[in-house]
């Protein structure tokens, strides 16, 4: 592996210097000023929890301070009895951008990477509003890459949990598609190079437990994996 100079939202070069891969670390591959959630957006995670399709996206924001990288740990908070997987693609927005229309979202696409909305879903259901459940450090796991050369159309997303394939939907099932959703995001807040719009995890959600090894894989992309640790 090659060093880089500049940033993936600018002009890249290589720098020259070579390392092996055991001895680098992958970050998380970008650091967004804000992380734009949707929920309920696949027909099949619809149907697990019997609610009716929504008729526009249903937004929500998780902090930037809930970014973590591949491999590592997703920290089990003292306040929740009830932690979840949320496997979801993610779009990173590579310029900044202000109500644009669907036909126009494209350009303002970077490209695509996997993300875990991780979820505190007993104090999701206790609050009814979903800041906190959502919002813990740890809570949005990102990476491994940021694929650029991708048609997010139909690619077919799995969630894994000790190896176990507990999620298995496909991008085609989304109810608003990427366009639609960078439009819709959009029209409410300007977005900035290195933003992440989550856009929904399929059926098949399911608790973590201190210990397990979460896996999300999306075709054309790679798998973001981290481990459930209790916090210190």
């Amino acid at each position: 592996m090659r060093q880089l100079a500049g940033n993936p939202f600018g002009k890249l070069k290589i720098a020259g210097i070579q390392f092996a891969a055991d001895e680098i670390k992958l970050l998380a591959p970008c650091r967004p000023s804000k992380i734009v959630a949707i929920g309920l957006n696949y027909h099949s995670h619809a149907a697990e929890l019997g609610y009716d399709l929504p008729r526009t996206p249903l937004i929500f924001l998780k902090p930037p301070s809930a970014v973590i990288g591949p491999v590592d740990c997703i920290v089990y908070p003292p306040l929740s009895a009830q932690v979840d997987f949320e496997g979801e693609l993610g779009v990173v927005i590579g310029k900044k951008v202000r109500c644009i229309a669907p036909k126009d979202a494209a350009g303002c696409i970077l490209g695509y990477t996997c993300f875990n909305d991780v979820t505190a879903r007993d104090l999701q259901k206790e609050d009814g509003q979903w800041a906190r459940a959502k919002g813990f450090d740890t809570f949005a796991a990102v990476g491994p890459i940021i694929e650029t050369e991708l048609d997010a159309g139909a690619l077919k997303i799995e969630t894994r949990l000790n190896g176990v394939v507990r999620q298995s939907g496909n991008t085609a099932d989304l109810i608003f598609k990427v366009p639609e959703l960078v439009s819709a995001v959009s029209q409410v807040m300007t977005l900035f190079p290195g933003d992440i719009i989550a856009t929904g995890t399929p059926g098949g959600i399911g608790a973590m437990q201190p210990g397990d090894v979460v896996q999300v894989t999306i075709e054309g992309i790679g798998t973001l994996e981290n481990t459930v640790r209790l916090a210190d």
